[in-house]
């Protein structure tokens, strides 16, 4: 597959080392030198020094034979305009990284589509998202809901109290059990698990169930003393968390503390008086946490563009007290040492759009796809094609890769979990878990 990534900004460096691990034929373009010197020697790209916006350096870069076009630069009119040009030489499917929300409205996005414009992302409105899901289960670190619901995967840190530590899977998760553990994290180790592996204390695990089993769940794991979060205080005014706030439940309130005095009179008018109160000040400064009733806030979210910071006030907020804390973790060096450090949810823009744009580039059955980014795993919604190998035998008799692991599918709008005598009819949608696996090569299971 031939791919363009047009800005070799932090997004388009991340998605072009992480494409390189599929051997795709990747050609990276951006008028600054030093910009493309911070790809690694280990990645096999080509890069091309030209403005992505020169029609001649598109058609030098082979465009008019892409099968993706991916413009991430910091300017959404240059990726708009430079996706339309794309199209138009003959660029199968383009993307756009945008920063203004109101073009993804219906009606709009449907205009850039006919455009040429495959595909609007906005990297600061998925992170938004993930910061709510986390915010709303204090107990789980990250969920993510199939198909509105139907099926729910929820990642977990496992303590003391946990009731299925130390025993075979294959006791606990049977055909009849209300829940399948599809990935474990250990350390720095990612355990596609099977029937003989067992949950171990501190494990990052990931289960795939239905809604109406996540509060059997949170029993079986020992959660059911962890307080709902009614109270938010979020480190750090930017576009991130103006979106975040937009968009919590109405059940919590939530409090923003700014260091940058313009930018709070920004917050101020982006934002109803009732949504949130914009505090002028330090989130690192402890005297003043207290005075804003840390004691008494369940989450504390920093947004800040710096990580060492976010990832330093979560561990104050923690000392205090707090015990959801999020930080947007922009470094990818820094997330397996947040994680150490019991951070909580971690959120990382550029992984999430990275997610998406790499949908893109797979068979059209593919629905979703998500990177879990502290397991080092990827999941995937594929959509069972009729007479596909996926359709004619049982999931045992499927002989999938290593690191591969059904987790359940929806059938007819409803969820079903899956287990090693299911078999999988046409027109199912598959949650498919992967560990050192090509998306592509599984894909060749559903087409």
């Amino acid at each position: 597959m031939k791919i363009i990534i047009a800005g070799a900004y932090d997004i388009g460096i991340y998605l072009a080392t992480l494409l390189s691990h599929s051997h795709e034929d990747i050609t990276l373009i951006d008028e600054d030198e030093e910009r493309l010197d911070r790809m690694g020697p280990e990645a096999d790209i080509l890069s091309l020094q030209a403005s992505p916006s020169s029609v001649k350096a598109l058609k030098d870069a082979g465009t008019q034979d892409a099968n993706l076009f991916i413009a991430v630069t910091p300017d959404q009119h240059l990726n708009l305009n430079i996706c339309m040009i794309a199209k138009e030489l003959g660029a199968k499917k383009t993307v756009a990284k945008i920063d203004d929300v109101q073009l993804t409205e219906p009606g709009v996005a449907e205009l850039f589509e006919r455009l040429g414009v495959s595909s609007l992302i906005v990297p600061e409105t998925l992170a938004a998202t993930d910061i709510i899901n986390g915010l709303k289960m204090s107990w789980v670190r990250q969920r993510w809901d199939v198909h509105n619901g139907a099926l729910v995967m929820l990642g977990i840190k496992l303590r003391e109290g946990c009731e299925i530590l130390n025993q075979p899977l294959k006791q606990l998760c049977g055909p009849d059990d209300p829940y399948h553990v599809v990935a474990i994290k250990r350390g720095y180790e990612t355990i596609i698990p099977g029937g003989n592996d067992e949950l171990k204390l501190y494990d990052l695990a990931y289960f795939m169930t239905t809604r109406q089993y996540i509060p059997y769940i949170r029993k079986i794991v020992g959660k059911e003393h962890y307080v709902d979060v009614k109270n938010v205080l979020f480190m750090g005014g930017g576009s991130t968390c103006i979106r975040a706030v937009k968009n919590l439940p109405s059940y919590m309130e939530a409090k923003i503390i700014e260091k940058n005095e313009e930018r709070c009179e920004v917050l101020n008018n982006e934002l109803d008086e009732n949504k949130a109160l914009v505090i002028h000040g330090d989130g690192r400064d402890i005297q003043l946490l207290n005075e804003e009733g840390i004691m008494n806030t369940q989450a504390f979210v920093a947004l800040t563009r710096n990580t060492e910071t976010n990832i330093l006030a979560c561990l104050t907020a923690k000392r205090l007290g707090v015990r959801k804390t999020v930080a947007m973790v922009e470094n990818m060096d820094y997330v397996s040492m947040a994680d150490s450090l019991d951070i909580g949810t971690i959120v990382n823009k550029k992984d999430i759009a990275a997610s998406h744009i790499y949908q893109m580039m797979l068979d059209a059955d593919v629905c979703n796809v998500r990177f879990l980014t502290m397991a080092n795993a990827d999941v995937a919604e594929f959509t069972a094609q009729s007479g596909s190998k996926v359709t004619k035998k049982r999931v045992y008799e499927l002989g999938l890769p290593k690191g591969v692991t059904i987790g359940g599918l929806v059938r007819n709008g409803v969820g079903v979990l899956v287990s090693g005598g299911t078999q999988i009819e046409a027109g199912d949608s598959v949650m498919v878990f992967c560990h050192n696996t090509n998306m592509q090569q599984i894909g060749k299971f559903f087409n």
